[in-house]
């Protein structure tokens, strides 16, 4: 269930604009509840993330941010991205060169993209997604795949970009430890991404 913080300013936008939408037209929808992504032209909506995907996400950024920064990367969250033209997503994990002005990222400077599944997204996310990112040229992606049963255990895979598709350069199922040296140090105990 989301909280609704009337602080944070969120668009009462109606969603009946005809395809195709232009960028400046999904830019324009400002603040969402849910997640809004331009796709070709077309938007794909989705809910935000529970209550254990934001806890899974928060972890995620409290243990890969020291590791992104000491490597020269920032580390944020649903920034939209372009990925081409018409086609901008808001992934959960943003690693990446970017500065801080702009309502848009470019592709080409991020170095790292990250998902976590949940029971609406895991297909788009384990396939659509992934051909998105390797398409835009993106390097690394890092998939965290709960099981969406009771939430108690979570498989990471890290993915590299091998020409024009992702293989697996290392994985971590349930109590065990990711661990790579690149795009940057990543140490992750798949445990500590639970909220006890």
């Amino acid at each position: 269930m989301n909280v609704y913080d009337p602080s944070v300013p969120v668009t009462n936008a109606a969603f009946t604009h005809s395809p195709p939408w232009t960028e400046e037209e999904y830019l324009a929808l400002g603040e969402t509840m849910a997640r809004v992504e331009l796709i070709d032209g077309g938007l794909w909506v989705t809910p935000s993330g529970d209550f254990r995907h934001q806890a899974i996400l928060g972890n995620f950024q409290f243990r890969l941010r020291p590791a992104a920064k000491a490597a020269g990367l920032r580390l944020l969250w649903n920034l939209n991205v372009r990925l081409a033209p018409l086609r901008i997503v808001n992934p959960d994990l943003v690693a990446g060169r970017f500065g801080g002005l702009g309502d848009i990222v470019e592709a080409a400077d991020i170095v790292m993209l990250g998902e976590i599944t949940s029971p609406g997204t895991a297909a788009v996310d384990r396939l659509q997604k992934m051909q998105f990112y390797a398409e835009a040229r993106i390097a690394w992606y890092l998939l965290a795949e709960p099981d969406m049963a009771d939430y108690k255990s979570v498989t990471l895979r890290l993915l590299r970009l091998d020409g024009d598709r992702y293989v697996e350069h290392t994985v971590a199922e349930h109590g065990e430890t990711l661990i790579s040296d690149d795009p940057f140090r990543i140490e992750i105990q798949t445990g500590d991404l639970f909220v006890s």
